[in-house]
């Protein structure tokens, strides 16, 4: 793993003492979905988790931490994030408030630090995987160590 460069989540994790497991995978433009990377990494689809970022009327950045197959009620999403709506951040200002791409982007070792709401199916697996912050690579970690990384709230997003 010393080749591997470390990504900031990594780092962050590895300061606090968290544990995870770096797994590997071929990526293209056109397979950065959850969908395509839990079958090239042989997770279930609701193991791998997508990161989305959002805007809310009240919450004006926030992050949602989702099953990878979800379907997101942004109404839902709302309610529970303690807005009254909200909507996608456009892809063309994610680099710029996160310092992450599409593809590739964490919920831990963010620019700033966001709200965060962690669905809370992901305590049906000891460990989820999550994107470390570059496409290409995914962390197995536990979705306690992610509430201790992040801060996150066990929300019902779905």
């Amino acid at each position: 793993m010393s080749s591997i460069k470390k990504t900031n989540c990594c780092r962050i994790l590895d300061s606090l003492g968290i544990a995870y497991q770096m797994l590997m995978y071929e990526w293209s433009e056109d397979t950065l979905d959850a969908i395509s990377v839990a079958d090239k990494i042989h997770l279930p689809h609701e193991q791998v988790f997508k990161t989305l970022v959002l805007r809310g009327d009240a919450v004006p950045i926030f992050v949602i931490i989702v099953p990878g197959n979800a379907e997101v009620s942004l109404k839902k999403v709302a309610k529970a994030t303690g807005n009254t709506s909200c909507s996608l951040l456009p892809i063309s200002e994610l680099f710029t408030l996160t310092g992450y791409l599409r593809g590739g982007c964490s919920p831990i070792g963010m620019k700033k630090h966001y709200p965060t709401f962690l669905e809370e199916t992901s305590f049906l697996f000891d460990s989820i995987s999550i994107s470390p912050g570059q496409r290409g690579m995914q962390i197995l970690i536990s979705p306690n160590d992610i509430v201790i990384a992040t801060d996150a709230v066990i929300s019902n997003l779905l």
